[in-house]
């Protein structure tokens, strides 16, 4: 069948709600006369007018001319009945997000469309497979997956089930780049890429929210801290608790209740209270107010010099350690350099300092006999100007007093806010960025995306700093594995077993070191 698409090929969109509205305006930006359908009387109508007064704002704005808002308005028709999809070459459907519903739409579909118009779903994480069983001609479906907004997020995730035919897939991936749209391709398993792959920026601040490890603007500005745009309080109070557990409950049913995607004991609570986010004015944060509280923070303009020691080394590579190098020798201090040391931090007359390896402060206090031990967290590139520069640490139980405010202050000299966390493996951004590697991990093992998209779908779809084989590229996978094995020891289950691919990847790396 022939099932290529240009910009004059008749489109319609079944759904008027934000996100079907979105669709149907970037269809008809990029020059498609667009057929908007929804089976609630008005809402077709109702939805175009919001496009209207949209589209007038952004004219208001000149982000947009006059004449390209109207003949975008021009090209989109209000349908009030579903035989408007007669003749079109592409149908999207973006209805309530239940399989039996998308189903029957498809059916309904098959009695009045051409055999080749191509049958899109905008799912975010329900089975292409399953949603093209019944069809006459199921190689047509394919996922169309948007993000919201639509006409300001760059990606499209192309999703093609067992039976979805590659031309149709390559079809909409080439009209998704005509609509300047970034798609890439994935395979549909449950949560595709970017709702796959991000769960775990959720789940470990889900998880030290349940032991009580820090409050969750502690944790929201470590991550920050990382270069995230939003800490995952933040960001769970934006996309809505009931919305998000939903998706993580969703992606833990189709993995057959995979402990790595348990939903939280702590969200269900917010669930079950009401306490949404946002939309309800209350989350994890009272949105009643302006801003979300932020952490107490260490004044650390200009930062304070490291602590008097008689006795002074600087241990291994990284960016802290680089900071401490550059203060010592500016302030003529002697110290020992022990580039080629197994762990990366600082030594103070026996002190040490360290940055975690995924085991809490008290385990390694007592397997190498210190008393006085703290962990510090990954960092992920230097302190911006002006940015947030929060970093987690924690201390052994058995560190004194003196100590744990000599390692706030040695974190303060390399230009850091410390976070001071409960003593937990792996405190945030280490084990939260190990779980997102590994996880990508997975995902390219099994065949979902490549690594490149994956990279790219994580940036462009839920503004991460960097994609998780960039992050990879700037940590041995041998250290990643190591943290996730020590999660694994210290919780006993099989949340943080590492991705086969990933544990391969460590093995190559240790025979090819020198």
């Amino acid at each position: 069948m022939r099932h290529a698409l240009d910009t004059q090929s008749p489109v319609c969109v079944i759904g008027a709600g934000i996100m079907g509205a979105g669709i149907a305006q970037v269809a008809a930006q990029a020059g498609h006369p667009v057929q908007l359908h929804d089976a609630r009387d008005g809402a077709a109508l109702a939805a175009w007018r919001r496009l209207a007064a949209g589209l007038d704002a952004l004219v208001a704005k000149g982000r947009l001319s006059a004449e390209a808002a109207q003949a975008t308005l021009a090209r989109i028709t209000p349908a009030t009945s579903i035989d408007a999809a007669a003749g079109t070459r592409l149908v999207v459907e973006a209805i309530v997000e239940q399989a039996e519903a998308k189903r029957a739409l498809f059916a309904q579909l098959e009695a009045i469309v051409d055999a080749d118009c191509v049958l899109a779903s905008n799912t975010s994480s329900i089975s292409i497979t399953a949603l093209a069983r019944d069809l006459r001609h199921p190689g047509r479906c394919v996922g169309l997956h948007f993000f919201n907004p639509v006409p300001a997020m760059k990606l499209v995730e192309v999703v093609s089930g067992l039976r979805t035919e590659p031309a149709v897939a390559q079809a909409v991936f080439a009209l998704s780049e005509r609509w300047r749209k970034t798609p890439v391709h994935a395979r549909s398993t449950p949560g595709f890429i970017v709702n796959r792959i991000a769960r775990p920026y959720y789940a470990e601040t889900l998880a030290l929210l349940q032991e009580r490890a820090a409050e969750p603007a502690v944790l929201d500005a470590c991550l920050r801290g990382a270069g995230f745009r939003m800490g995952p309080c933040e960001l769970m109070d934006l996309i809505g608790h009931d919305t998000n557990f939903a998706v993580t409950a969703s992606v833990h049913d189709a993995n057959f209740g995979d402990r790595r995607f348990v939903p939280s004991l702590v969200q269900r609570e917010l669930v079950d209270g009401g306490l949404l986010g946002r939309k309800s004015g209350r989350g994890f944060y009272d949105h009643a107010e302006r801003a979300a509280p932020g952490p107490a923070t260490h004044a650390a303009a200009p930062a304070p010099a490291l602590p008097q020691a008689a006795r002074c080394r600087v241990h291994g590579h990284g960016a802290l350690v680089d900071r401490w190098l550059d203060g010592l020798a500016r302030e003529g201090r002697a110290f020992e350099r022990v580039a080629e040391s197994p762990w990366n931090g600082l030594e103070l007359d026996g002190a040490q300092l360290r940055q975690t390896d995924g085991r809490q402060a008290a385990q390694v206090a007592a397997e190498h006999a210190v008393r006085d031990l703290a962990l510090f967290d990954r960092t992920v590139g230097p302190p911006s100007a002006g940015g947030d520069a929060a970093l987690a640490w924690g201390a052994s139980g058995s560190a004194s007093e003196a100590w744990q405010a000599s390692a706030a202050q040695c974190l303060q000299a390399a230009g850091r806010q410390p976070q001071r966390l409960r003593d937990v493996p792996g405190l945030v951004v280490a084990r939260t960025l190990a779980m997102l590697i590994n996880e990508a991990s997975d995902a390219v093992l099994q065949g979902v995306c490549s690594a490149a998209d994956a990279d790219l779908a994580m940036k462009l779809g839920v503004n991460y700093p960097a994609g998780p084989f960039e992050w990879l590229a700037d940590w041995e996978a041998r250290q990643v594995v190591a943290l996730l094995d020590h999660l694994d020891t210290h919780y006993r289950g099989e949340r943080y077993r590492a991705s086969p691919a990933l544990r391969e990847r460590a093995w190559l790396q240790t025979a090819t070191a020198p």
